[in-house]
């Protein structure tokens, strides 16, 4: 295994740029004035003589929720400069029908692009960790589009920088009276949110808007250096079985991807009164690097949302304190959990105030529920509908229809109806009477929706999905969201029936979480992209990449695009030749066969096919780390189905 050598409790003096940067405004707090100074951001968003940002100024404006960006379908020695706004959004909502307006309309008159449809069309892009992305706005209208965000009463605070991100919690259990973990990730994202009065400032936001919460009771503390980089929490639930009536487990958040998963458990009683609380988890990876993609260890159990609140600040403040502050790519918490171990953490965290009993090892947080269609409400007996939104772009002339239209027109029909983004990048309508429900079908209908090229949706193309990649996310090395529909399109006809999982990203930071999808693909170059196998559709599990484990050669790590479709089809025909009788009898399974055959059995089946055969022949040295935990690198170590 290569070493993983992070500079824990990193001394000031060793602090890398970036961090040097978050500093100079005193946590977001000191608005720099010098109009000389790279940090002034107010200047470099006004000064439209340069398309992009400084380097400071451009680490600076991730915490306000603004990426630089530019178009890289285009070539020549000049960028074509834009920016992203990551809206961020606890839980996906609720957002009403006005503030999807206001939403729409900052979209119809700042973003526009031919990237998607060939025409120039206006979108609006739901993520994986429900919040709202605005792609493609140029730098004049930077503070005029900040501005009329702030009218619709959410924040890009948060969306993205070294900050605990977006809270994500299931948007279904905003309607449950066991546990409505939308209400606790709203209470929990005010608590640890940045502070406003900077944001106000910067972008001359009317205060009506937003007011300056750091005189509204207890806050986290990130002080003068915020934290060491991002951090991601999520929520999970409880749903109620229709058919049995009972309370079970619900993981669309894929709980344990996140570096704080928190888990409501099911003890019986009337309502939720205690959660057990994983660290660690983290999906992106570093090329170059010895990185890896984790899920959480399962740390304690905490009493009550103040108890579960508190142990979460106490978590966070550990990180600030440990986490690496000179590299990057080990800033990560888990990289302190792998370093120090979990009893470790959990001594840190009890000496801060939090109080801990022992975990459940064994817990079943339950599968990743999608909610697509109707979903009867808990609390009231009203329904929501779940609608699928391929690879999360709301957009119209596209091949799924006119999907920003149908919006506009499903708020304005039902000015009642709450939306929420979902953890799959589906939106979510909520408070439709039982009545309403057949018109509203029917007027989705007439917008195209539930098809694709005239074709219904399959159930493989419902349960996969794709970051942005390219054109939009100056990270990636190739598109993600652009080929994913283009790969399902060549499935269809032959495995569109099949109850499995695909996920496709455009680099190794895995925002679509491809390794806990049944096949994920992930790109390492332009038209060029990685196999991660042994994840499962139920989200369960995670895997890795194909690695053998005697000569520790590395396989299908650079398919090139055109083969990919030939990849895919020949391992579900393993699947489909090899799977036992109760593998195939059940939904979901191919996962769990992938992780039974192990390894070796797999490198064995795909250099014997025809279609795979000759990619085969092509390998790397392994360049990664084995995951600490898990052994993602090694199926066979991963347990069985």
């Amino acid at each position: 295994m290569t070493d993983i050598k992070p500079e824990l409790h990193t001394p000031q003096e060793d602090w890398s740029g970036p961090e040097k940067a978050k500093l100079a405004t005193k946590g977001l707090t000191l608005v720099i004035k010098d109009i000389n100074s790279p940090a002034n951001l107010a200047h470099q968003f006004r000064d439209t003589s340069f398309e992009d940002l400084p380097d400071v100024a451009e680490t600076l404006a991730k915490s306000y929720g603004i990426y630089t960006d530019f178009n890289r379908a285009t070539t020549g020695d000049e960028k074509e400069w834009m920016y992203m706004f990551r809206i961020a959004i606890p839980s996906g909502g609720p957002i009403n029908a006005k503030q999807w307006a206001i939403l729409e309309d900052i979209a119809k008159k700042y973003t526009a692009s031919d990237t998607y449809t060939g025409t120039m069309q206006p979108s609006l892009r739901l993520t994986t960790r429900q919040a709202i992305q605005l792609h493609w706005v140029k730098k004049k209208d930077v503070v005029p589009a900040m501005q009329a965000i702030a009218s619709s009463g959410f924040y890009t605070l948060n969306g993205c920088g070294d900050n605990v991100r977006n809270f994500m919690s299931c948007p279904l259990s905003h309607y449950s009276k066991y546990f409505d973990g939308v209400a606790f990730a709203e209470k929990a994202a005010k608590y640890f949110r940045l502070p406003t009065a900077s944001y106000i400032e910067i972008f001359e936001i009317d205060p009506k808007y937003l007011r300056d919460e750091r005189k509204t009771g207890e806050k986290f503390e990130y002080g003068d250096r915020l934290l060491n980089r991002k951090f991601k929490i999520g929520i999970s639930a409880v749903d109620r079985d229709e058919k049995t009536g009972e309370y079970v487990p619900d993981n669309c958040v894929e709980v344990r991807t996140d570096d704080i998963g928190v888990v409501p458990l099911l003890d019986g009683g009337s309502k939720v009164e205690r959660f057990q609380i994983y660290i660690g988890g983290s999906q992106g990876e570093k090329a170059g690097f010895p990185t890896f993609a984790t899920m959480g260890k399962p740390l304690g159990i905490a009493t009550g949302e103040e108890g579960a609140l508190k142990a979460l600040d106490a978590i966070v403040g550990t990180h600030q304190e440990w986490g690496d502050r000179k590299n990057r790519n080990w800033a990560r918490m888990k990289y302190v959990v792998y370093k120090m171990g979990i009893p470790w953490f959990r001594e840190q965290v009890k000496a801060r105030g939090a109080q801990l009993e022992m975990p459940q090892e064994d817990l079943d947080y339950g599968k990743r529920r999608l909610h697509h269609g109707w979903n009867r409400q808990d609390t009231d007996g009203k329904y929501c509908y779940g609608a699928y939104i391929e690879t999360g772009r709301i957009i119209d002339g596209g091949a799924d229809g006119q999907l920003m239209s149908m919006v506009k027109r499903l708020t304005e029909s039902y000015p009642h109806v709450l939306l929420f983004v979902t953890p799959n990048q589906d939106l979510l309508f909520g408070g439709l009477e039982e009545s309403e429900k057949e018109k509203f079908e029917a007027e989705m209908k007439t917008f195209g929706y539930g098809k694709r090229n005239g074709k219904p949706f399959t159930t493989l193309r419902l349960l996969s999905g794709a970051c942005v990649g390219r054109d939009t996310c100056r990270l990636t090395y190739t598109d993600s969201e652009k080929f994913e529909p283009y790969l399902l399109d060549d499935l269809d006809e032959k495995w569109g029936h099949m109850t499995e999982s695909i996920g496709i990203t455009g680099c190794e930071r895995q925002c679509f979480r491809p390794a806990t999808k049944t096949i994920g693909w992930m790109g390492t170059g332009y038209n060029l992209y990685a196999l991660k196998l042994g994840g499962t559709e139920d989200g369960r599990h995670q895997g890795g990449y194909i690695i053998d484990p005697k000569t520790k050669l590395l396989y299908m790590r650079m398919v090139p695009r055109d083969k990919v479709p030939k990849v895919t089809s020949a391992l579900f025909e393993f699947y489909v030749s090899k799977g036992s009788p109760e593998e195939l009898s059940k939904p979901g399974q191919m996962g769990y066969f992938f992780r039974r055959v192990g390894l070796e059995g797999i490198i064995e089946y795909l250099k014997g096919h025809p279609d795979t055969a000759e990619l085969m022949k092509r390998t790397n040295p392994n360049p990664l780390i084995s995951d600490p935990f898990y052994s993602n690198q090694s199926l066979q170590s991963n347990g069985k189905a």
